[in-house]
């Protein structure tokens, strides 16, 4: 396994000063897996933010006993929402790197030193996760759907983007602070790429592995397809 401060090197992405780090997690009932994911990322000496999205189960309670901080929703707001109050407390925070993953056992935290590793070695300031080279065990409808939405959002952005709808990434404070986000629910994955590539940020990926066992995912792959066509065409018309 790779070591996160063997990348970085006294926790620096390059010889600037010191970076400090923090993971945000979108979490809708979430309590079957969020305590474990908490205690692999602070592992790597990384801080947790929780953002709370209406849940009715021990999600907040288990979160804040693992040592995250939580932000809390009175009801259900999307995950467009919760990410954008994330990144707020992140930049206010000062965080200067930015990683958000999934709450639901879908993303490996032992991966976070790839997109640490690839920021460094390319000198990015965007790392998406690439789970499309090796899809095992994702279902058929959502290789579909993602492979035509991450065709579709990488001729827009003028680079290729092998799985735009991949919500493990990694962003500078840099990159995040000059974004302005509209999207309310899960079309916020590309709002993001296409805005940041209309600034001239290049988008890199790193290949990881998806974990799919017996949750039901949030996403709906048409429904959610529909309303990523919808924002797109909005997209277009406001450049």
């Amino acid at each position: 396994m790779v070591c996160l401060q063997e990348i970085l090197g006294k926790n620096r992405l390059g010889e600037g000063s010191r970076m400090r780090i923090c993971a945000i997690l979108p979490a809708f009932n979430e309590a079957g897996s969020i305590e474990k994911i908490i205690k692999e990322i602070k592992s790597n000496d990384i801080e947790v933010i929780v953002i709370d999205d209406g849940s009715d189960d021990k999600t907040k309670e288990q979160a804040k006993q693992q040592g995250a901080h939580v932000i809390s929703h009175a009801k259900r707001r999307g995950k467009g929402v919760s990410l954008k109050d994330g990144f707020n407390y992140a930049l206010s925070n000062n965080y200067d790197i930015i990683i958000t993953m999934d709450a639901d056992g879908q993303h490996e935290p032992l991966d976070i030193p790839k997109f640490i590793g690839r920021a460094k070695e390319r000198q990015a300031s965007v790392v998406i996760g690439n789970r499309m080279s090796n899809p095992t065990g994702m279902p058929a409808i959502r290789i579909f759907t993602n492979k035509l939405m991450s065709f579709v959002v990488s001729v827009v952005c003028r680079q290729n983007i092998p799985d735009t709808q991949c919500g493990y990434r990694l962003y500078t404070k840099e990159a995040i602070s000059g974004i302005s986000i509209k999207a309310r629910k899960f079309e916020i994955d590309s709002e993001l790429l296409i805005k940041l590539a209309r600034k001239g940020y290049k988008i890199e990926s790193v290949p990881i592995r998806s974990i799919y066992a017996d949750e039901r995912s949030k996403i709906r792959p048409i429904r959610d397809t529909f309303r990523f066509l919808g924002f797109l065409i909005k997209s277009l018309f406001k450049r």
